[in-house]
């Protein structure tokens, strides 16, 4: 009974198989070279609607065997043998020979360094000028010449005496070079109580206020400085407004 049944699925298979139609060759009708031995496609063939162009034949030939490159009479190189073609014969010619050149000695012993070596020829030297020449300048000055000529700068001179510094007329407020000359605490030495809110900000915008630190010191001691800050430019109570030091002005009378 089973022999019978596989009969039966074979022959159904075989049936199938005899109705199914042949798949088409793509390759074929599109004209690819699917073997490198097949005949090309037919005149006419296209593919994608586009006529297909055979490939152009490209004939190949074979080269001439490169051939060895004449040396150059008494050449001393060790390199090896020039290979080249009958169109780079000029050029293996010419290195060659310049190989033979740059190896070949010119005929003189090399320079040793050596400090009994003579000085080198300058050529083009000016040399140094007739002012420095001391043997230019002795033949035209002597040591009483150059007497006279400083004696002459000499009389030339002007001497210029100091001269009292004018006094102010009138009230022009507080004196910072007094003030200067008068103070003992360095910069940033507290002395006075500063009390306020954001004292720091306040000063610095007040300060910019001023095109130099001395009219900003005579705007604080004529507004009650320095015991009192009514301007907010001593932030730090040591009597100087906006970083004003006295020892610009104390210096300058030591000197």
């Amino acid at each position: 009974m089973r022999v019978f049944v596989s009969l039966i699925s074979v022959g159904s298979v075989l049936a199938l198989t005899a109705c199914t139609p042949a798949v088409p060759d793509s390759g074929a009708e599109a004209g690819f070279d699917t073997s490198p031995f097949d005949a090309p496609p037919p005149a006419g063939t296209t593919i994608f609607g586009e006529p297909l162009v055979p490939p152009i034949r490209v004939e190949s030939t074979s080269l001439d065997a490169p051939t060895a490159a004449p040396r150059s009479p008494g050449s001393s190189t060790s390199a090896g043998t020039f290979r080249a073609s009958s169109g780079n014969s000029d050029i293996a010619s010419e290195t060659a020979a310049a190989l033979s050149a740059s190896q070949s000695n010119t005929g003189q012993a090399p320079l040793q360094a050596s400090p009994s070596n003579p000085a080198p020829l300058i050529v083009g030297n000016a040399g140094i000028s007739d002012e420095n020449d001391f043997g230019a300048v002795s033949s035209r000055q002597s040591i009483e010449s150059d007497a006279d000529r400083l004696a002459e700068n000499r009389s030339q001179y002007q001497v210029i005496e100091p001269t009292a510094v004018p006094v102010r007329q009138g009230d022009a407020g507080p004196n910072v070079v007094s003030y200067a000359l008068s103070a003992t605490n360095p910069l940033g030495t507290r002395i006075y109580s500063r009390t306020g809110i954001n004292l720091r900000a306040k000063s610095e915008r007040n300060c910019a206020g001023y095109r130099s630190s001395d009219l900003a010191q005579q705007a604080f001691l004529e507004a009650g400085g320095p015991k009192r800050d009514r301007l907010a430019l001593d932030v730090d109570g040591d009597g100087y407004a906006c970083d004003w030091d006295p020892l610009v002005y104390q210096h300058a009378v030591q000197n």
